[in-house]
Formats: C-alpha cells, structure tokens, sequence
C-alpha cells in the first residue's frame, strides 16, 4: 500500500515537472517568434528611416540647385542623375511638352539616363533623342497624368514603349520589352508659373508604386517644379541679356560676339562666311504718317521674316532702330546672295493692315572673300546695304572689295596727326601710347573701332577726371541709330562718326581748374568754356586737309534750336542736323555722369529733361525720335 502510494506521488511529481517544461517552452517559443517579429520591425524602420533620409538628401539636391540658379537643362540632367543613381530607378527620362503650329501638341525628351535599349530604339528611327518627338495622345497615361495632375502608375511597359515609338512595329515593341528588367513605370506631371510643363518618366523593378515612394514622388514633383520655375527665371533673365525687347532678335551684343568667335573658326577651317545686312525701307515715313507704334509693326514684321527664313545656325540680330544683321556661317556670297533675295522677297510680300506693304535695302559681306577683318567686314556690308538704298531700294546689293574703310582711315590720320605735330598739349606718355595703339592697326588683326573709340577716352580722360571708358563707342551708338531713324545719308552719317570722335578735342586746352570746378562758374569762366569749339574747329582741327567738312559740325555743335546757344547763336535750319545729334548725344551722355559739381541724373530724369527743353535746345522732332529709339534700345 505504501509502495503504491510512494510510485502515486512520484508521478504526481513527475507530471508536475513535464507540464513546468512544456509551459516554459511555449513561453520561449513565444519570446523567440516575438523577437523574430521585433527583428522584422526594426528592419523594417530602418529602411523606412533609411529612404526618409535618402529623400531629404535628394530634396536639398533639388534646393542647392535652386540656390545655384542653374540653367534649366543643367537642372533637368541633375534631377535625372539623382532619380536614377540615388534613388535606384532603371531608366529615367524627362519630357517636356511643346506645341507647334506644325507638329501640333508632343513631347520633347529634355534630359534622359543613359540606356543601352533605348539608344537601340533611336537606331531602329534613325533618329537623336536631342530632335525626337514623342506625339501627345489624349488618351494616353501621359496626357491623362498630365491633365488631372496626378501621378500615375502602370504594369504596361509594353504600353509605354507603344505610346513613346508608335514607328515600331510589334514584334519590335515585344522584343525590346523581353530586354528589358522593369516591371512597372510611373509617370510623374510637372507644371511651372507657365502652365503644364510635361513631365518625368521613372521605371523600375518593383511591381508598383508604394504609397512611401509615391508620397516622395509627390515631394519631389513639388521640388522640381519650383526648381523648373527658378531655372525659368533664369533663362528669362539670361535671354534678356542677348535678346532685343521689340523684336525677340538677338541683341547687338550677342551678334558682335558671336562674329567674333565665326571668324575665329573660318580662320581657323579656312571657311568663308557671310553677312546680311538690312535696313527697312522708309521708316521714319511710317513714324511720321501713323506713328511710332505702327513703325513697331513693321520692324517686327521684317523680325519675323528672318525669324523664319534663317536657319537654326544662322544668328538673325536687331542691330538697331530698322537695322538688322544675319549672320549666316560657313556660307559664301553667292549662297548669301541668295538668301538675301528670298528674304527682301519675303518682305516684299508682306502686307500690314493700315501701313500696307514694306520694303528693305539689302546688303551682302562675305569674311575670307570681302575682308578677313570683322570691322571693316561689318562696314562693308553696311556699304552694300546704303548702295542699295541709292539705287533705289528694295534690293539685294553685294559688297565691293576695299582696302580701307574710308571714315576709319581718316581718323587714324587725324589722330596721327594731331599726336605728331603736337596740336594738343598731352604728355609724351600719353601720346606714344595712343601712337602704339593706332599702329596695332596696321601690324595686329585688332579691332579698329574699339581702338579708334579708346584713344579718344584716353584724350578725354586727360581733362575730364569722370570721364568713363566706353562712353565714346556709347555715344557713336547711340548717334549712328539716331540718324538711321532719320533716314540720313552713309555720307552724313560717315562725317557724323568722325565728328563724335573730334568734337569735344577743344576741351583739352580749357585750364583744368576751370574744367573740374566745383563751384559756380564765374561769367569770364563761362565765356573760356565756351570757346572749346572754336579751339576744336580752328586752332586744333582746321590744318587737317581731309577732315574740312568735318568742321562745321563740331564749330556748331552747342548751337540751340532757339538761337540761345554759343558760339555764333545760330538757330533752326541754320545748324547742320549732325550737329544737333552730336549736341543732344552728348548732354544724354553728360548728364548721366557724374561733375565736380554735381552727382549724375538717372536715365529717366535725363530723358524728361531733354522733352522740357524741346523747343528751346533741340528740335521738338528730333527729340522725339532721340527719345523712341533710347526706350526702344533700352539704353543706359
């Protein structure tokens, strides 16, 4: 009895013992799958924290290129190269939406990651990304995307290949899929402060987009069309800088320096290239008659003849007032004859409501063949453009060889002369360093204008302390477009540069203490002043043979419409209207800097100055005209 209650007890214990352990294995058990599980979670945060942190990188890419001001193609390739290399995307491509009369609604593709499938396709079309456009199907998951400002996302990568290269044939579409390792594709729409933009192309080898990434895709849009904005501005303002405001042209500016870098080249290939240059025909008639906005008209009108008529290398320029250039490389002057005539024929055939139709005076300069000097090329051409006018207008005028420019050569022996005879008192220093820059001429392949205009502010800077470097070319500008607009001849405009270039020389014999006085100037001290055209005209200018008929404009160059001038009070008709230029030219200039006894205007303040005194100083028309082409220029 007792045995058995003994081996009862012991397997009571035993029991006992069995449940203990398998209570305790299950509690392991549990504890194991619960750190499995915290494991999982914690990876799982991590990558989550790990794509937070990627994303943030990412945006401040997008903000640091912001910053940078960037241009817009530069940021497109950024954006593309963060998406692809950082975020991990198979392909990226960003298509920009354009619109065209010819072409109608389709994709441009802007920037793209590098892909060995896609570069396969262009060979297929024999086609560039750079040029390719993708059509704009209303019914695709691009438009659709676009329209509802909503990104979306799709398995069909077969549908994407179809959408971007409807040229491919099937079995193409199939077999370039097969290559491909993407699973699905997102289409991401970008809009900017212009409207609808296009948008970005993203595939991968995930099966979809996850509500993380599209929540960062959404972000990164946000970003990227803030970004676009910026590089908008950007260009706006970079596109201001080279482009004239009227017109849409490229500027003076820009056309000067891209002769520059074409001559560079042509010498180097030994490649000729041509200049058009062209003048609308009756201008300041078309002012007179209708007025100044209907002038406007007409210089857009022939604007958007060469805008079409040039070709994508051509560089079309709105030098000034109604003067253009075309610069046309690689071209010789046959082909530019040519193309000469069908743009004059184009104008011609032009027809604007009130005005009805306009002409143009063509002329036509080829580098290598006319000159290997751009200056003299430009002059020439320019020659060939007033020959047609002569003739008639409304003509194509091909330049004639010459070895000088006749209004430069002349100045370089004025200068030679008044530097070698010592007309003027400038210091030994000063006057071989005007000598060797003039004999560059002849020795260097320099350009004779800008060496022409900067002996002339170092004269001027002799006497006048203030006087800024590059208000001489400013002023022969400015003086050339104003008698362009008032239809004067090449002759008198010709005599018109020399006299820009001579006819403040009498200064240099006025005391300086007289000069560069701050206070009021005594009745005596004004009467010295005075006479510095009379010293220019007679004591400095007069034994220079060829400059004779030069002198009358500079004697009476401070003469006064209404007779109050100096220094014989001559009035209306009586002064030559180069006189009147050169008068109102250099008050513009005078005024917008700064005296001894005086700060500098403002342009606007100038400009209102010079319309009170209209009547009185200058003539009320010529203001007028001074006054339409300095807005017009947008002149400072």
């Amino acid at each position: 009895m007792n045995i058995f209650s003994g081996l009862k007890d012991i397997l009571g214990q035993i029991n006992k013992i069995d449940g203990s352990i398998y209570t305790q294995g299950r509690d392991f058990a549990d504890v194991y799958a619960k750190n499995i599980a915290l494991e999982e979670e914690i990876a799982a945060r991590t990558k989550e924290l790990e794509q937070a942190n990627q994303t943030i990188l990412t945006l401040n890419s997008v903000w640091d290129m912001m910053n940078a001001a960037q241009p817009l193609s530069s940021m497109l390739d950024k954006i593309v190269s963060i998406l692809h290399e950082d975020m991990n995307y198979n392909f990226v491509s960003i298509l920009k939406l354009e619109i065209s009369e010819k072409d109608g609604s389709y994709f441009n593709i802007k920037s793209s990651s590098q892909d060995k499938i896609l570069n396969a396709i262009f060979t297929i079309l024999n086609e560039s990304p750079e040029t390719y456009k993708i059509p704009f199907l209303e019914n695709s998951i691009a438009a659709k995307a676009i329209n509802e400002r909503k990104i979306l996302s799709t398995p069909d990568i077969e549908g994407i290949l179809r959408m971007c290269f409807p040229q491919l044939k099937e079995e193409q579409i199939k077999e370039k899929r097969n290559l491909m390792t993407s699973k699905s594709c997102a289409i991401i729409p970008l809009h900017s402060n212009k409207g609808n933009f296009g948008c970005v192309l993203v595939s991968s080898e995930r099966d979809g987009v996850t509500d993380t990434e599209m929540n960062f895709l959404s972000l990164f849009a946000n970003q990227i069309e803030l970004a676009i904005t910026v590089a908008d501005l950007f260009e706006e303002v970079k596109k201001q800088a080279i482009t004239d405001p009227l017109t849409g042209l490229f500027n003076r500016r820009y056309f000067e320096e891209n002769i520059i870098k074409e001559a560079e080249r042509a010498l180097r290939l030994k490649q000729p290239f041509s200049i058009i240059s062209m003048d609308l025909d009756f201008l300041k008639k078309i002012n007179d008659t209708y007025g100044h906005q209907y002038g406007d008209i007409a210089i857009k009108t022939i604007a958007n003849v060469l805008k079409k008529e040039a070709r994508s290398i051509d560089i079309p320029a709105r030098i000034g007032g109604e003067e253009f250039n075309l610069l046309l490389p690689g071209v010789d002057s046959k082909g530019a004859g040519i193309a000469a005539e069908r743009i004059r024929k184009s104008i011609e055939n032009q027809v604007i409501e009130t005005i009805g139709g306009i002409t143009a005076s063509i002329g036509v300069a080829t580098f290598l063949e006319h000159s290997d000097r751009i200056d003299e090329l430009i002059e020439l051409a320019d020659q060939a453009m007033y020959k047609a006018k002569i003739n008639g207008r409304n003509q194509v005028q091909i330049a004639q060889l010459s070895n000088h420019i006749d209004w430069q050569k002349i100045a370089i022996e004025t200068f030679m002369d008044i530097l070698s005879k010592k007309r003027i008192p400038v210091s030994d220093n000063v006057a071989q360093k005007i000598k060797q820059k003039l004999n560059k001429i002849e020795t260097e392949d320099k350009n004779v204008n800008d060496i022409l205009y900067s002996v002339v502010d170092i004269i001027s800077q002799t006497y006048n302390r203030m006087y800024k470097t590059g208000t001489t070319k400013s002023k022969l500008l400015l003086a050339v477009l104003l008698a362009k607009s008032l239809d004067l001849s090449k002759e008198e405009i010709d005599k018109l540069k020399l006299a820009i270039l001579l006819y403040d020389i009498g200064n240099i014999k006025i005391p300086n203490e007289i000069l560069n006085k701050k206070e009021p100037l005594t009745e005596e001290e004004k009467s010295i002043i005075k006479q510095h055209p009379i010293i220019a005209a007679r004591e400095i200018l007069k034994p220079i043979t060829s400059i004779q008929d030069i002198i009358p404009i500079i004697e009476n160059h401070h003469e006064n419409w209404d007779g109050k001038g100096y220094p014989s009070n001559k009035s209306g008709i009586e002064i030559p209207i180069t006189s009147q230029i050169v008068l109102l030219v250099d008050s513009f200039y005078a005024m917008m800097q700064d005296r001894p006894y005086r700060n500098a205007y403002n342009i606007d303040e100038v400009l209102k100055i010079i319309k009170d005194e209209a009547g009185q100083r200058w003539n009320e028309k010529l203001v007028d005209e001074f006054i339409h082409v300095v807005k017009t220029e947008q002149l400072q």
